[in-house]
């Protein structure tokens, strides 16, 4: 799902993109970015080519690489380039407990407006499950942390002990895992399918499960 909290990169330390000193070199970098981010959407990163990402950005592959030093480099610095505009989207200090859980929806209603990150978001998350990706352990790393988030928001919305955290993840799995596919479907079939309007449905339906005296047949 897109907004989710920063992931990190691999176990060693990665390089960094070269950072550009003139307005226009900038520019040319962030260019870069975009196109790079749609090319990846749209193929998928061991099917999207530097030479195809070079030609639309107007340079050779050596002029890309004399930003981002690799394409893999290039691909991390594309996620943490979606992941700053969603911090700053998300605003100065991340909402808590029931807050946090209608922010999950506002995000999947934001989210029907924004096809290109989507399709980013839902094409190289399945795809780095395959051996040695580059983003692997980005996505890892996103999972772990929002598991705990919509845990601790499930948490204090429902007011659970310590004992019932096992069922409050549970749950936050389940949260994550209809945002992720129905996400999927809209791409298939926007028409079809009202992101917001489902995620509403299950985070509801999970908070009337979880604390049937705070929820059921009230507006959660």
């Amino acid at each position: 799902m897109s907004d989710q909290p920063e992931g990190r990169p691999a176990h060693r330390a990665e390089p960094k993109p070269r950072t550009p000193r003139s307005p226009e070199a900038r520019r040319r970098q962030r260019d870069i970015l975009d196109i790079a981010m749609d090319t990846f959407a749209a193929r998928g990163y061991h099917n999207a080519s530097l030479a195809e990402i070079a030609e639309r950005a107007g340079l050779t592959q050596a002029g890309v690489l004399h930003y981002f030093r690799s394409k893999a480099l290039l691909l991390t610095s594309v996620l943490e380039l979606r992941d700053r505009t969603d911090i700053e989207q998300l605003g100065a200090e991340r909402p808590q407990g029931l807050a946090f859980l209608r922010h999950l929806v506002d995000t999947a209603r934001r989210n029907a407006e924004r096809e290109g990150i989507v399709r980013l978001y839902a094409v190289l998350s399945a795809e780095s499950v395959t051996d040695d990706h580059p983003a692997q352990t980005y996505f890892r790393d996103r999972y772990t942390g929002l598991r705990d988030f919509v845990t601790d928001a499930l948490v204090e919305a429902c007011g659970l002990s310590e004992a019932d955290r096992g069922r409050a993840r549970d749950a936050a799995c389940a949260v994550i895992a209809v945002m992720d596919g129905l996400q999927v479907q809209w791409l298939l079939d926007p028409g079809s399918v009202d992101m917001a309007a489902s995620t509403d449905l299950v985070i509801t339906s999970l908070l009337a499960t979880l604390a049937p005296d705070r929820f059921t047949g009230r507006d959660g």
